[in-house]
């Protein structure tokens, strides 16, 4: 790599897109990522993208590989799962086997390549807890990151401009601080199938899919019908496509296990950017 210049690879998951690049040669430190993300995010002055993802060996010998992702703020987040099959794509082409681990943080995840799809496998048990922000009746679910789900119509999912305007003020609202929260809006279709609207922290606004949000908004439908024991398979449709969960209910304890999510994971362009 020249000096001052990056190489790069843009992809795309159900319509949240990612700038990824090869961190074990160029050893970018967290504090140098932190400064570039805003830059390569930019879509009119840089390459454009709902965050950046570097890819790193995992020195703890814990994980195959280590995600260190960026939001286009410059901050960091939990967990994002659309980043995650993106991630795992791409380490595919760099000779990483089809079934791997890797590291986020403290969580370790496990990833799946299929020929059209990417699952990701969660190191989760969580649960879903009603909550009142505002005057209104919302659900907080930890997904590896923090999000609350808002139930609604199909109609009020289609007013964006609403949906930004609440979505704000909730992911500021000072139940959340100081890490503040991502805010999702749902709408569901029938018994598994529902639509969503995801408005991210440190993007800022709403995104085309959110893969953590996907996964919350599931398990709060789920909670919502009052089903019980059992294994189920719930689709997530956003506005950049469909997104899959897979989860196990347990009554008992009410939590939520055995997460997975399944989706798209698509190379858009490589190039090379110049600072």
């Amino acid at each position: 790599m020249a000096e001052n210049t990056l190489s790069f690879i843009k992809m795309q998951g159900a319509g949240n897109d990612f700038i990824l690049f090869d961190n074990r040669t160029l050893k970018m430190s967290n504090e140098r990522l932190t400064e570039l993300a805003p830059m390569l995010c930019n879509r009119k002055f840089g390459i454009g993208g709902d965050g950046i993802i570097a890819l790193n060996f995992d020195d703890t010998k814990e994980a195959d590989l280590v995600m260190n992702y960026k939001n286009p703020d410059g901050s960091d987040a939990g967990m994002c799962g659309n980043g995650a099959r993106c991630f795992a794509a791409f380490a595919v082409t760099l000779g990483s086997p089809k079934n791997f681990t890797f590291r986020v943080h403290d969580n370790i995840y496990r990833a799946k390549v299929k020929k059209k799809s990417v699952v990701i496998h969660f190191p989760l048990e969580t649960k879903v807890k009603e909550i009142q922000v505002g005057g209104e009746h919302v659900m907080s679910v930890y997904t590896n990151t923090e999000h609350i789900v808002w139930p609604g119509t199909t109609d009020k999912l289609e007013d964006e401009t609403n949906l930004v305007s609440e979505g704000r003020y909730l992911r500021y609202h000072e139940k959340f601080k100081p890490a503040g929260t991502n805010v999702n809006f749902i709408a569901g279709i029938n018994a598994t199938n529902l639509c969503l609207q995801t408005y991210e922290r440190g993007v800022e606004n709403l995104t085309l899919a959110c893969g953590t949000g996907a996964i919350a908004s599931a398990l709060a439908w789920h909670y919502l019908q009052q089903k019980g024991d059992g294994d189920f398979k719930y689709n997530v449709k956003v506005r950049g496509g469909n997104l899959l969960t897979y989860f196990s209910f347990f009554k008992k304890t009410k939590t939520y296990s055995n997460i997975k999510l399944e989706g798209p994971a698509t190379f858009v362009f490589e190039g090379q950017y110049h600072f």
